[in-house]
């Protein structure tokens, strides 16, 4: 247990601070298994209804692993790391269906 009144507030800070980066990162796992079902959707049935629509999920995985590592939750490398694993999903399929 923290004993002086700094220590008391550093533990609160810390806190605080875990909770919202779990929120961050909770957040990014969704949108990821969002886009990630998209793109099966439209790997089955390869229509550009679903093309769009899985290109808006890739758009807002990306808005929120991008905004997560300028606050700090996610490593700069993860963060481009997760985005490129992203961007390689669709990528194949999108040159298999315009060929």
């Amino acid at each position: 247990m923290a004993n002086t009144k700094s220590s008391l507030k550093r533990a609160e800070i810390a806190e605080r601070n875990r909770l919202r980066n779990k929120a961050y990162k909770s957040a990014v796992k969704t949108l990821m298994k969002k886009y990630i079902n998209a793109v099966a959707v439209y790997t089955a049935n390869p229509t550009p209804e679903l093309k769009q629509e899985a290109q808006a999920r890739l758009s807002e995985a990306y808005a929120k692993i991008d905004k997560a590592t300028k606050r700090g939750v996610l490593h700069p490398n993860n963060g481009a790391r997760k985005k490129s694993r992203l961007a390689n999903k669709l990528k194949p399929l999108i040159q298999a269906v315009g060929q």
